[in-house]
């Protein structure tokens, strides 16, 4: 029975001075954490899509505490941005909505040619890994859904053979620009304006064996252009949006058709 009594009271003593030892860690080794963490954490909306440029939303709370700007939520938008502003007694600057934009049409209606049949694992990086993968346009959309997977708002699909984007569900994120191995999806912010919705760097000769629908670098994008704000960069036509007044001469004088408005793209 005295074992059973000393067993008990043993444990207890160590129990107790555990405790003590926990309660004396923590006061003694805390770290200190601004209380305006928790409350832009709380203005936040919870996606983590990473859009912010930030590990998620708790590190871009505490990037705001640090100094961050307040405005770099993409699905939070000018809601969000003001919320935190408030929170940081700082202006909240101008919160501009963005979208994907994939500069390719090329796969639409088997308008670009297939090299081969690829039967691998359906990825856009693994298929893109074999010979730039099976289009013959080896800077064009994969079509294999990687971007797809990477979007956390359903807002981009696979339609016909080259990724969609549903702009009404895009809050601009940017997953799925960081999720395609050929780069082709970028983030616009100026819906007004037009987007060249071809990737291929090779002379037009070489585009149209491959793809009837590809930048062909004839120019006439360049010569038209009443501000200067186009140039081929490298056989492909590029858009100066510092220039770009969104007047849509070079979506009518474009030949092939390549150029459209950032909001139909």
């Amino acid at each position: 029975m005295n074992g059973i009594v000393f067993a008990v009271v043993l444990v207890s003593v160590v129990g107790l001075i555990g405790a003590v030892v926990l309660v004396l860690a923590a006061k003694f080794m805390a770290v200190y954490e601004d209380p305006r963490v928790a409350q832009c954490s709380e203005c936040l909306p919870g996606a983590n899509c990473g859009g912010c440029g930030y590990a998620g939303c708790s590190d871009y709370a505490r990037a705001v505490v640090e100094g961050a700007p307040v405005n770099k939520c993409a699905v939070g938008g000018p809601a969000c941005a003001a919320k935190l502003a408030e929170i940081m007694g700082v202006e909240a600057g101008d919160s501009v909505a963005k979208a994907a934009v994939v500069a390719c049409t090329g796969a639409k209606n088997g308008i670009c040619e297939v090299k081969f049949d690829y039967q691998g694992i359906k990825s856009c990086a693994a298929a893109a890994a074999l010979a730039g993968g099976p289009s013959a346009c080896a800077f064009g959309c994969v079509g294999l859904g990687d971007c797809v997977a990477a979007c956390n708002f359903d807002a981009i699909h696979v339609v016909d053979g080259v990724a969609t984007v549903d702009r009404s569900k895009c809050v601009g994120c940017g997953a799925c620009v960081q999720a395609c191995p050929k780069k082709i999806i970028m983030l616009g912010d100026a819906p007004q304006k037009p987007v060249v919705q071809c990737s291929n760097h090779e002379m037009g000769k070489f585009v149209m064996k491959e793809c009837k629908n590809g930048c062909i670098s004839c120019g006439l994008c360049v010569k038209n252009c009443p501000e200067q704000a186009i140039t081929l960069d490298n056989f492909l036509a590029k858009i100066d949006y510092a220039k770009c007044t969104g007047c849509g001469t070079c979506i009518e004088k474009c030949p092939k058709k390549v150029i459209h408005w950032q909001k139909d793209a």
